[in-house]
């Protein structure tokens, strides 16, 4: 039987965390950080974890990640 494919979009945009949660980089941050407000911006950064229903999603398009 051959190995499933890993979607290429999933495995350069997200990472599983230890416990099995999908990160993600924080969204609102590629242009116009002009109009964005300092608290805005702040809190966006580094990594959020998916929500359940977002998680439900990814998970089948990355079958080897826990």
């Amino acid at each position: 039987m051959p190995k499933m494919k890993t979607k290429s979009s999933c495995k350069k945009r997200f990472k599983v965390s230890a416990t099995g949660k999908i990160l993600a980089g924080q969204a609102g941050k590629r242009h116009g950080m002009i109009k964005r407000t300092n608290k805005f911006l702040r809190n966006a950064r580094g990594t959020t974890t998916l929500s359940k229903a977002d998680e439900k999603i990814i998970k089948p398009m990355m079958p080897y990640s826990r």
